[in-house]
């Protein structure tokens, strides 16, 4: 199943679509779709700055706790 967008654009980004139309030899909506995709995996990805979080209290070191014993 396909649905229909309807996108506004100002008249720069529109000749640059229509550029690119040319140059690859696709239809707007093939490349709006392409961008599009690429765009939502980009949100969904991991960003660097959550590993970290990940990571936290998974690593073994072999070491006992020193807030245990601490003296």
């Amino acid at each position: 199943m396909v649905r229909q967008l309807t996108v506004r654009l100002p008249v720069a980004l529109a000749e640059e679509l229509e550029k690119a139309t040319r140059r690859l030899g696709r239809k707007r909506s093939e490349i709006v779709g392409m961008v599009l995709e690429q765009f939502l995996e980009a949100e969904h990805a991991e960003r660097p700055i959550e590993r970290p979080a990940i990571l936290l209290g998974r690593i073994e070191t072999g070491i006992p706790d020193l807030g245990e014993r601490h003296r």
